[in-house]
């Protein structure tokens, strides 16, 4: 059965020795690095839950391409019971980890790879389909994770790839050999890329035939030589390091930047290679899947906020309290909402000439503009109902000190017959899921900025059809 255990995933990763660097320091020790091991916890819930009898049925599906059960993130979607998997299996999850489980970037590229590969080779009788399908083999045949490399860093966003006073600004091909390519670059927000087996290529936006170089889809492991990951900071995140004050006791997120350093690909793990009419194709797909993604996990962490605020309430005596409970219910409205989309874009897919389904994207696209905004509403309402203490609560060490420890448990204490260290582990996991940058930043930017979503709506939107409807309707006669 190729399906991991979370301890077989960690054992699996503990066996690779990518280059990471971290603070300043080189990290040898990826696994047992506690900011970088809260992250991998967080990708092991999606191995875990594949083995527990609430979860399992929902997670686990037969893959006719190995004859095998395989865990759905190594699964393309090949049926709307399958898209509509994906957005449940994310909800879950948000709930299950209260944070980014960071499997879901890998599904949204070999979902993509499986449709566009095959169109490239429909129209230039190339191979790239025939590598993906082996690669994903290899992925469900050993359960393994990828991460999303497709976010460049773009330099001077004025100018294309090829404007650029220095041209590795978006990762490019600089040598073509008989056994591969060599590849230069750097792929910014890479969210769990030390905790993911393999990193796949994209391009991060549609290319014009001079920019052939820059026309990349490929994998290669994370330990690959050249390939350096760079972990970036983000707020609350010397925590786990300190090991205080975390708020989430199981899990966390980090977002390293990819450095490509003369990197090898060899030719059977290259997707795409100068077909540059493609490029916005894999965009398109790639994003408008990790949207539909968002729409799934970010309800789920809404769900966590609700338990929060709920919770909040009741430590606090204001569980009767009618302005907080219609908050909630603003939040319930928010969550609901954000999962209806995500599920309505599941359910309007259509099959593509390769086999795979592909959602719709204008309701994956509206899905997540709405978790751009409304996001940071559920967690308003959240903190309006916890109180100052999400920002300001004396440290774990404080309430240990043994000189002031008793007293700050005395002036913190809520309501009768509620324990205050209860009350305290809440607010500081209220703390972290408004304040870690490392998550609200990706409510707004992940899968592409606002302004990205927006566009894709209005491309993909067909206004002529909604104009001549209404000429029928006034009686206008074009």
């Amino acid at each position: 059965m190729a399906i991991k255990t979370k301890d077989e995933y960690i054992e699996s990763l503990r066996e690779m020795q990518p280059t990471a660097y971290m603070f300043g320091e080189k990290v040898t020790n990826i696994v047992d690095n506690p900011r970088l091991r809260a992250g991998i916890e967080a990708t092991g819930a999606t191995y875990e839950i594949a083995h527990l009898d609430e979860f399992k049925d929902l997670v686990v599906a037969y893959s006719p391409l190995i004859s095998e059960p395989v865990n759905r993130f190594t699964l393309p979607p090949a049926s709307i019971e399958d898209l509509v998997a994906r957005v449940k299996i994310n909800r879950k999850l948000g709930n299950y980890v209260g944070t980014c489980h960071q499997r879901c970037t890998g599904l949204d590229c070999l979902s993509t790879l499986s449709i566009v590969t095959y169109d490239i080779d429909q129209k230039y009788e190339t191979s790239y389909n025939d590598n993906f399908i082996k690669f994903l083999k290899y992925m469900q045949k050993n359960d393994l994770t990828a991460n999303a490399g497709v976010t460049d860093v773009k330099g001077d966003r004025s100018k294309g790839p090829g404007e650029q006073e220095d041209k590795d600004m978006y990762l490019r091909v600089v040598e073509k050999r008989d056994d591969g390519i060599i590849v230069r670059g750097a792929k910014a927000h890479q969210t769990g890329s030390l905790s993911s087996h393999e990193v796949i290529v994209l391009p991060t936006r549609a290319l014009r035939e001079e920019d052939k170089d820059y026309a990349l889809a490929f994998a290669i492991p994370t330990d690959t030589p050249g390939l350096i990951h760079v972990v970036g900071r983000s707020t609350l995140d010397m925590r786990e390091m300190e090991g205080c004050d975390v708020g989430n006791t199981r899990y966390s997120k980090y977002c390293p930047t990819l450095i490509f350093d003369n990197v090898f690909v060899p030719w059977d793990r290259v997707f795409m290679c100068g077909e540059t009419e493609f490029a916005a194709d894999m965009v398109i797909r790639f994003s408008s899947f990790h949207r539909q993604s968002h729409g799934g996990c970010k309800s789920g962490k809404i769900d966590c906020m609700i338990g929060a605020a709920q919770l909040a309430m009741e430590y606090s005596g204001t569980s009767r309290a009618s302005h907080l409970r219609q908050k909630i219910v603003d939040m319930i409205h928010r969550a609901e909402t954000l999962y209806g989309c995500s599920l309505a874009a599941s359910y309007e897919g259509k099959k593509e000439a390769s086999g795979t389904y592909f959602i719709d994207p204008v309701m994956a696209n509206a899905s997540k503009i709405h978790e751009g905004k409304e996001m940071a509403e559920a967690t308003r309402m959240m903190v309006d109902i916890c109180g100052g203490f999400v920002a300001d609560l004396p440290s774990d060490r404080d309430l240990d000190n043994p000189e002031i420890g008793s007293l700050l448990k005395k002036y913190l204490k809520g309501a009768e017959g509620i324990d205050v260290e209860n009350r305290i582990k809440l607010y500081r996991l209220a703390e972290k899921l408004s304040l870690e940058s490392a998550d609200t930043v990706s409510d707004i930017h992940g899968g592409g900025s606002p302004e990205a979503h927006r566009v894709t709506l209005m491309r993909e939107t067909d206004l002529e059809e909604k104009k001549k409807n209404i000429k029928r309707l006034a009686g206008i006669d074009d």
